[in-house]
């Protein structure tokens, strides 16, 4: 007989964890035949015709009894990796970070994994990591404010995409009423010197929004001056960008009494070289920008701007793309079209009697 082990720590054991129940099992504890069972952890289209009182039980066991599927086996079983690919031009801006929380969201829901990856407006890396995901078995991708040409073997969706490639599915802004919104809403205040902020060359909605700010522009009876027309120049996502298209702005010396940016993220640093220059907003100058992000109603004065409702665009963009995988890459083409919304906030007020002639 071998002694044990005595003093302390004696008698110590290890705690094992409890042996993952089976799908066998877990079908037995409610009543369920196991292909019902999987259909429904799955979510599988067949599984629409199954009762939502019978699919609650069945996620509401999976929690209790701490189910998990196998993965490899799930994946043989259903051809598919349940891995997406997204891909995004910087994972920390703003915009990107708003689609992604709805891309997120959704993925989470429905079971599936994802890897993300930023290209930094960096040709080579568009042209690169959609071959990167198809290695890797990606069932689909989700491409953000990047420009795509790619037709390839799996779904793709797009995020303010703006081509039509066979087998991609564009999220869109309906880009007509947002540039009517924000400059209807500015001609009613009595603005009718405004300055513009365009967004950088390589954006994928910099193009269709100036046309229709051009439009709208023309519908409400205002001219653009092309002294009064910025631009972004450089590929952060930093206020600064929105600063500097300001104080060049300002130092033509041009009049102007509103400024419609871009984005939020410009429009802060614009408010910023306008107080510098000893203007006030909105009592000398009324600021507009385009997004709506997190911090915009919570920055000093609260920011107007145009809302593009970035997370419903991204749980949108997963929602089709599950939905086409799910039907074998059925490709629908075109466009999925969203609505945006003004809010009105702090940074805009009535054309000041006595504008500043700077």
């Amino acid at each position: 007989m071998t002694g044990g082990k005595t003093g302390k720590g004696a008698g110590r054991s290890v705690r094992m964890s409890p042996k993952p129940v089976s799908l066998k099992e877990l079908a037995e504890r409610l009543s369920l035949s196991p292909a019902t069972v999987c259909l429904v952890i799955n979510r599988s289209p067949v599984a629409d015709s199954i009762p939502q009182e019978t699919k609650d039980r069945v996620f509401g066991a999976v929690k209790k009894y701490k189910y998990r599927p196998n993965f490899f086996a799930r994946s043989l079983r259903a051809r598919h990796s349940f891995t997406i690919g997204v891909i995004v031009p910087e994972v920390s801006d703003g915009y990107s970070a708003s689609v992604m929380s709805g891309v997120e969201d959704y993925l989470l829901q429905e079971g599936y994994f994802y890897f993300v990856v930023s290209h930094r407006h960096r040709d080579d890396l568009i042209d690169e990591y959609p071959r990167l995901f198809i290695e890797r078995s990606v069932d689909g991708i989700i491409a953000v404010d990047t420009p795509w040409t790619l037709s390839l073997k799996v779904p793709v969706v797009t995020v303010s995409g703006h081509n039509q490639v066979k087998g991609v599915t564009n999220i869109v802004l309906d880009h007509v009423r947002a540039a009517e919104l924000a400059i209807k809403h500015l001609a009613q205040l009595g603005h009718r010197r405004i300055a513009f902020i365009k967004g950088q060359e390589f954006s994928s909605d910099t193009e269709i929004r100036w046309i229709n700010i051009e439009n709208a522009a023309r519908k409400f009876d205002l001219s653009i001056v092309p002294a009064l027309v910025g631009q972004l120049q450089g590929d952060s996502s930093s206020p600064e960008l929105g600063y500097d298209a300001t104080r060049k702005l300002l130092a033509l010396r041009q009049p102007f009494t509103a400024l419609f940016t871009f984005n939020d993220i410009s429009a802060m640093g614009a408010i910023r070289a306008l107080r510098e220059a000893n203007l006030k907003v909105p009592g000398d100058v009324s600021v507009v920008g385009f997004d709506d992000i997190q911090s915009a109603a919570y920055q000093n004065p609260a920011l107007t701007t145009v809302r593009q409702p970035l997370r419903e665009m991204g749980r949108k963009a997963a929602e089709t793309l599950l939905c086409r995988i799910r039907t074998s890459g059925s490709d629908p083409g075109g466009e999925i079209i969203v609505e945006p919304k003004l809010m009105i906030r702090e940074t805009t007020s009535r054309v000041p009697q006595h504008p500043n002639r700077r």
